[in-house]
This record gives C-alpha cells, structure tokens and sequence, in this order.
C-alpha cells in the first residue's frame, strides 16, 4: 500500500514527531559509547594502545567513503510498497546490534584488528538504518520552522536515550559495581531489548511523503551532471565544512571526558550523572533554542550555540585535581547549547535539499544527507583521532600512574582551548547562510507550482 503524504498543508502533529523521533531513543545509544567509552575501555581496561584504539576507530570511517553515497542514492531511487526510506530501517536494525553487541561485549582476547573489524561493521550497519531514517525526516515537512521542529524531537529523543544507561551505570555504581565490562554489557542489554519495539513503532505509525519530481524534461540525467551540481550548491558545500568543524570539536571534548575525570579532576564516579545531568539540560534549553532559530534564523542560531559551546570549554584548562563542582558547572553550561547544534544543523540540510530539486529536479534527500553524514563520521573520526593521539604527542599516556605536569597541561588545553578553536572555525561558514525563512519559502513555492503543474 502507497504511503500517504503526512503533510497535506496541515501542521505535523505532535503525536506524529514523537512516533518519528522513538528510533533515535536507541541510535544515540549506540553512538554515544564509541566516544565516551570504547576509547578508554579498550586502552586503559583492555590494555591496548591508546594510539591504536584511536587509529581503529578512525580507519573504520573509510569504509563510509563507498557505502554512504551508495545507500543514500539507493534509498533515493529504489521505491517500494513500503515507501523509500522504511525498508532500509527495517534491514539495517538486526545487523547494528549485532555489531554493537560484539564491539560493547568483546571477548577475551581481543586486538586492534578486532576493533577495527567490528566497528566497521557496526559504522556500516549505522549508516542503512540512520541515513535513511534522517533523510525521511527531512521530508516530513515542508515548513522551514517546523522541520527544526521534527529535528528537535528526534535529537530530543537521542539525549533522552543516553538517560536509562546512564542511570543504569549509576545504580550499579551506588550497588558497587564499578566494572567498566559490565558497564557495557548493560548498555549492549538495553539496545537489544528497546530498538526492534522502538523501530516496529516508527516504521507502523508514521507515513512517507511521496517522492517530489519537477519534471522529467528538467530532471538531470546520467554521467557528471548530478556530481557537478553538488559542487555548485554553495550551501551544500558550507553546511558541509561546518558539520565536520563543529563535530570534530564536539568528539574531542566526549573522547576526553573520561581521561580528564580519571586523571586530572581524580573524580572517575561523577561520570555518569554529569553526562546524565548535561543532557537533561541540553533537553530542557531546547524549546529556547527553538525560539531563537524562529527569530534570527536557524543559521545564526546554531552559529550562537556552538560560540556559546567554545565559550564555556575556554575554561577547561583552569581545571585541576579536586576542581569537581567547576568542572560539573562548565560541563552544564557547555552542554546547553549541545543538543541545538545538532538539531538546527539537521534542519538546515532540509532547506539545501530544496534548493536542489528546484535546481536538479528530483528530490536527492538521500545523497546529501549520506554526504553530510559521511561529515558527521569524518568529524567523529578526527575527534577520536586527534582526542587520542595529540595528547599522546605530548607525553599523556593513560597506563601510566604518574602524569609529568606537562602532559596534564597539554591534555587540557587540547581538551579546552584547541576543540574550542575548532569550533569557532566553523561559524563563519554558517552565520551570512545563503538560504533564511524567505529563500526558503521562495524555493517551496517554486516546488509546488512544479508540482500542481503536473496535476
């Protein structure tokens, strides 16, 4: 049976985004370990090179060069019963907790070249189930301010979901069990148990929106054409810059969270409520960040979030052993603006794909969204990498129980001052946006007279 558009002129029920948001629940989950604790795990508890885990990590992103172009122009094209972007969901959920399952519970004798081979698997398995899911949520709406809407909830749902292994983590703490392995067994137990009910859900309750084709005479065609006009797309191409800047900075700091708890604050226990605490703040500033992308536009107002996430880690630095309500403080202020980054920046990659089909003909949600995630993996990959070896390059190895000073001041400064310049780097990309709330309307209302055209 065709998928029936959600849209219809009508604003998108709240009930609607929630089913559309459950997915993330679980995905943030799978994601958000591979920075925070897969790094420290496999090098301080399993005894491998930090410089290797890092290396690991980011080497698995290569294989996201091939894959996502291809997934994201297949799911694009192929168009079935069930809609484009469902199947993909459907296929890819069994294989990601597969992987993450055997990268959060690793057997004995583990290597890098284990590492390495499951978290490529488990980047793969990503990439065909949120590639698609992403870019079918870009095309839930055509509204420039309601697509932040759609974006907020699932980003909203992705930091809920750190909440119930953070909790988990805390629980077994307060019952004393500190055990970093059974740590992850919990979290691979809550991935397994939630996401084929959270995805069943999705997949049942929310529609697709048919796909948008001009015309057939304007439609492009084969060979360089379409390739050509991505690298025309001015706005593509500085959403793109921005994305891995912002991120790169971003992984950094959550690669880095844990050495500088274990090794600098001394207080390793407070991880998990201060990454439960930022989150929940992340969640409630969020209706905030909403107003301010309404009133300035969404382009400043991520602009706005990611100096106001430089600012407060300009301070990091000045942290030191006992410093733990400071740092707690900083983390908080720092992560208010953490969940607008993402959510705004989602949204935004929405309006390029506008400008697209009015320029290319044909909706081509998937190929950018799988390029702009192929940025996002990039940026993850830099920051783990340059979250593990720069502070490596300057003498800081964990497995060391007697840290020079040196190497404590250089992991802090790589840690505040060095992701901060990162992020700053990326603003200018963004804040004079060639596409506001007016070039958007301006390129729907080409869109539709396109469209009723054909009718």
């Amino acid at each position: 049976m065709q998928n029936k558009s959600p849209d219809n002129g009508q604003p998108l029920s709240r009930r609607l985004m929630v089913y559309y948001g459950l997915p993330h629940f679980t995905h943030a989950i799978v994601a958000l370990p591979l920075a925070l604790f897969i790094p420290s795990y496999y090098a301080d508890e399993l005894a491998l090179s930090m410089a290797g885990v890092g290396m690991a990590i980011a080497a698995s992103r290569l294989l996201d060069v091939i894959s996502d172009p291809i997934i994201g122009i297949l799911s694009d094209r192929i168009q079935t019963r069930w809609g484009r972007r469902k199947p993909w969901l459907a296929c890819g959920t069994p294989l990601l907790i597969l992987s993450a399952w055997m990268v959060f519970v690793p057997g004995e004798n583990v290597s890098v070249a284990y590492l390495l081979g499951w978290t490529c698997l488990l980047y793969f398995a990503y990439t065909l189930v949120d590639l698609p899911y992403k870019a079918w949520g870009a095309e839930l709406s055509t509204n420039y301010s309601e697509r932040s809407r759609v974006t907020a909830w699932r980003e909203a749902f992705g930091f809920l979901g750190q909440m119930p292994f953070l909790g988990t983590l805390m629980v077994m703490a307060i019952n004393g069990t500190t055990d970093v392995r059974l740590q992850l067994l919990a979290i691979a137990l809550i991935i397994v148990i939630s996401q084929p009910f959270l995805v069943a859900a999705t997949l049942l309750k929310v529609p697709e929106r048919p796909p948008e084709i001009l015309n057939k005479e304007q439609a492009i065609g084969k060979g360089w054409s379409p390739i050509a006009l991505l690298g025309q797309n001015r706005a593509f191409l500085r959403t793109l810059s921005a994305i891995v800047l912002f991120g790169t900075a971003v992984l950094m700091q959550a690669t880095l969270h844990r050495f500088v708890l274990n090794h600098v604050v001394k207080e390793p226990d407070i991880f998990a409520p201060m990454i439960l605490a930022e989150n929940l703040g992340s969640i409630l500033c969020l209706p905030l960040w909403i107003r301010i992308s309404d009133r300035i536009g969404k382009h400043r107002a991520v602009c706005l979030a990611s100096l106001w996430l430089a600012l407060w880690s300009c301070f990091f630095p000045f942290v030191g052993e006992g410093d733990t309500w400071p740092y707690v403080i900083l983390i908080l202020l720092r992560g208010s603006s953490l969940a607008a980054i993402f959510f705004l920046s989602s949204s935004i990659g929405a309006d390029v794909v506008d400008y697209d089909t009015v320029v290319s003909g044909k909706q081509r949600t998937g190929l950018y969204f799988s390029l702009w995630g192929m940025a996002t993996k990039l940026s993850i990959g830099l920051g783990v990498l340059l979250g593990t070896t720069l502070p490596t390059f300057f003498g800081f190895e964990p497995s060391q129980t007697v840290h020079a000073a040196s190497s404590i001041t250089a992991l802090m400064i790589i840690y505040g001052w060095i992701s901060s310049l990162i992020m700053i780097f990326g603003i200018p990309f963004l804040w004079n946006f060639p596409i506001d709330k007016e070039r958007q309307r301006e390129l729907r209302s080409r869109i539709d007279d396109f469209t009723k055209s054909k009718e």
